[in-house]
């Protein structure tokens, strides 16, 4: 045995201060090490949640007070490219198989694919239209129901549980009034020739999958594609709920691999069911009738032209057929001068006043306009029922005198981070023309 093992080292006083220095000193460094990590740990996760939650919860727009996030903007984004990619799709379609001039409404939608600040544009205008009909509908206590979305969800694939609904159309009383005996005097009937048919026309079909759309001619030598109807079923093949819900099913799938949430596309058919009934609400005291006016006309280029033909027609010549033989308008011209009836709005603003103020009957003195100077002689004046058209088009343009309105009394705030934050899907490669 060697004389070191028979005699062990003794620690001393230094030696002990020594290795608690050292052992204080690698306590430290771990320390420092494991802060260190849990820092960049901690900067690394926070730069995610960042990304992927806090800035998505910051406004893209504010209005009223009412904030509407980035995440709600990024969704609905990729909505609309969705919407427009199948747009595109079926343009394509229509032109390959009928052979029509899709190119302008093609160029159009690739535009919008193309540029992504336009599509977050005409999004950000969606929003704050959705949100201001929002507020005014609560304003009105205008509410839209879940059961009312899950009814629109389901006619919107065709899906009626209770059965296909078949429309009731309510005819408007529409009767203009007869003539009076006054007014055959002003306005003779004159029979009008009926000639014989020479050739009887051929029944033609032109296919309009769209209305902007324009048809081309079939070059020679190709085939016209013949439509060929395939047997009718003796019984409607039955969509049941399980088929329907399949199908919804897929479709929420397919959105979901956009970053679009089944919440979205619900909120998108509560909005519209919103913007109906505000237009139904607005619409409810619009007049469902109006003062008219069945006038004629006579148009020439000057003042003396005009001056002559009205002391024509006050020494009794027949205001038809100097109609016929000078005024400009040949529209109403080859009709005797008659211009129908017509509300306020219609006519510009000189002729209007002038027959809206001219007594019936009366050949009144001539009205200078951009077109030229016309001699008015007013038939009747009555207020009349409106047509389902003139009534669709004030509901129309009272929604948007409204919509109008409200943006400019709003306070609307649209913050450019949007701009950063839109989504590319999905992706669009046009397919050359």
């Amino acid at each position: 045995m060697s004389n070191q093992e028979k005699n062990p080292k003794l620690l001393t006083k230094k030696h002990v201060a020594r290795l608690e220095r050292e052992r204080r000193q690698v306590t430290i460094v771990r320390t420092v090490a494991i802060a260190m990590i849990v820092v960049v740990a901690g900067l690394i996760g926070y730069g995610l949640l960042d990304i992927n939650y806090l800035q998505l919860q910051k406004p893209a727009v504010e209005v009223n007070g009412e904030k509407i996030s980035i995440k709600q903007f990024q969704e609905r984004v990729q909505l609309q490219r969705v919407n427009l990619v199948n747009i595109y799709q079926q343009y394509q379609f229509y032109q390959q198989t009928f052979g029509m001039d899709m190119s302008q409404q093609l160029q159009q939608i690739s535009y919008y694919l193309q540029s992504p600040e336009a599509v977050g544009q005409l999004v950000i205008d969606q929003l704050i239209d959705e949100a201001l009909i929002r507020q005014e509908a609560e304003k009105r206590g205008i509410t839209v129901s879940d059961e009312e979305v899950e009814k629109a969800i389901r006619e919107a694939y065709n899906f009626f549980p209770d059965g296909t609904p078949t429309p009731t159309i309510t005819p408007t009383p529409f009767e203009y009034p007869t003539l009076t005996s006054e007014q055959l005097t002003l306005y003779p009937h004159t029979p009008t020739p009926t000639t014989a048919p020479t050739s009887t026309p051929e029944p033609t079909f032109t296919p309009d999958p769209s209305a902007t759309a324009t048809p081309t001619e079939t070059p020679a030598g190709r085939p016209t594609p013949t439509f060929v109807p395939e047997d009718i079923p003796p019984t409607a093949t039955p969509y049941t709920l399980e088929g329907f819900q399949t199908q919804y099913t897929d479709t929420v799938e397919r959105f979901k691999g956009y970053g679009v949430s089944e919440a979205t596309l619900r909120d998108v058919y509560r909005n519209n069911l919103l913007r109906q009934k505000l237009q139904e609400a607005l619409a409810a005291d619009l007049p469902t009738s109006e003062e008219q006016v069945w006038a004629r006309h006579i148009l020439v280029n000057s003042e003396g032209e005009a001056v002559a033909i009205i002391q024509l027609l006050r020494n009794g010549s027949d205001f038809a057929r100097l109609a016929k033989e000078f005024s400009k308008d040949t529209g109403s011209g080859a009709q005797g001068g008659d211009l129908g009836w017509f509300g306020r709005g219609v006519m510009v603003a000189e002729f209007e006043n002038a027959a809206f103020s001219q007594p019936v009957g009366e050949i009144g003195e001539p009205v200078k306009t951009q077109f030229g100077y016309h001699i008015i002689q007013v038939l009747d004046r009555q207020k009349l029922p409106l047509t389902p058209d003139q009534l669709e088009r004030n509901r129309e343009n009272a929604f948007t005198e409204w919509l109008n309105a409200a943006k400019n009394a709003a306070q609307i705030t649209t913050y450019d981070t949007w701009k950063q934050h839109i989504p590319p899907m999905p992706d669009f490669q046009p397919i050359p023309q």
